[in-house]
């Protein structure tokens, strides 16, 4: 079995297969349309390299590569500092310190917060 490396992507060619060096008989069929091969981004996260990968850019320029939004969440969400869950809505601010609601912000002794239904 040969092999060639194309890029970051190692090719394999089966026994008795045709490779690079010998062409198949009857010569070459028309060539296709030349396609760039992309590196797959990995999720900074999990590590998982996925075709489908986004980037994520903060205020302050740092960019974040993500498979998913759960990653995306596990990676930047906030954290009520109460019970500790991820804050993925608009969450509360009291002082520098982030609370999933009002009740968690209360139960902190912050005062004048309120949830909006």
């Amino acid at each position: 079995m040969s092999r060639e490396v194309i890029g970051a992507h190692a090719v394999q060619y089966a026994p008795g297969g045709c490779s690079p060096a010998d062409p198949p008989a009857g010569g070459l069929p028309p060539a296709a349309p030349l396609r760039t091969m992309r590196r797959m981004a990995h999720c900074e996260v999990c590590g998982n390299d996925y075709h489908l990968a986004f980037t994520v850019e903060t205020r302050d320029g740092a960019r974040h590569v993500f498979d998913s939004f759960a990653c995306a969440i596990h990676r930047m969400a906030p954290v009520c500092e109460h019970c500790e869950a991820r804050i993925i809505g608009q969450g509360m601010e009291a002082g520098g310190h982030w609370y999933c609601g009002a009740h968690c912000a209360r139960a902190e002794g912050k005062v004048g917060l309120v949830d909006h239904v």
